[in-house]
């Protein structure tokens, strides 16, 4: 329904409020989408885990749990791990800030791979509540192991690295094997190289449990009594079937 609201129409819902400005697109402001998604307790990771990233999903999560401890955070995925330039790195140690937050906050958290969980994103996929961590059906899904950034260190320093790369790697070992039920060693074997999952392999895997097809119902069923625009999303509705 629009309401005339100065000279603007604003569509109304139960919970959101969304301008709908008149004239030339290109004369107006954007609506603040991270705002209306965040609302909806939608946390997106979009880019790589460099820290900016990290920091700004630590405090969504932990506002989200202060806001309501019981209602679900849905988090969305898409990211490859690398950067702009095309640089590719590894993000451990915010990786397990994001996965320790997501275990400490009280409210279920589910996660979406909507693009690409490589690497890292693909940890905290996984990690997502058992039974609600889904797929859009052309994902592409990649585990690997932790990535190196040391150059020009002395002889002394590599070797302090190394023995931190490996602490980490087995830590992030162990992470996937409590998540996807596989053995340690089937982990580490696997992830010696890149393996590439397409959605159904992945849920053959364990690292996710659904893949969400169009056909199941309506896809922008997302979650149970969140409203999005005029549309219900209902995660659980899909999610469980």
């Amino acid at each position: 329904m629009l309401a005339s609201v100065g000279t603007a129409n604003v569509l109304l819902t139960p919970k959101t409020v969304i301008p709908a400005l008149q004239g030339d697109a290109t004369d107006q402001t954007p609506p603040d989408l991270p705002s209306y998604l965040f609302k909806e307790r939608i946390v997106y990771l979009g880019m790589t885990l460099v820290p900016q990233v990290t920091e700004l999903m630590l405090a969504e999560l932990l506002y989200l749990q202060y806001d309501n401890e019981k209602s679900p955070v849905i988090m969305y995925i898409n990211s490859t791990g690398v950067t702009k330039a095309g640089d590719r790195l590894g993000y451990e140690a915010e990786t397990l800030a994001i996965y320790d937050t997501m275990k400490y906050v009280k409210p279920p958290i589910y996660t979406i791979c909507v693009g690409t969980a490589f690497g890292e994103a693909a940890v905290l996929l996984a990690a997502g509540q058992k039974g609600y961590r889904a797929s859009l059906p052309s994902a592409t899904i990649m585990l690997r192991e932790p990535m190196q950034r040391f150059t020009q260190m002395q002889a002394t320093d590599i070797d302090i690295y190394r023995n931190e790369l490996r602490r980490v790697k087995g830590e992030l070992v162990n992470i996937l094997a409590t998540h996807t039920g596989k053995t340690e060693e089937v982990i580490e074997r696997d992830i010696r190289r890149p393996k590439y999952f397409n959605p159904y392999s992945a849920v053959d895997y364990g690292l996710i449990d659904k893949v969400l097809e169009s056909d199941e119902g309506d896809t922008r069923q997302m979650v149970e009594g969140t409203r999005l625009g005029t549309y219900q999303w209902t995660a659980r509705a899909i999610l469980d079937q």
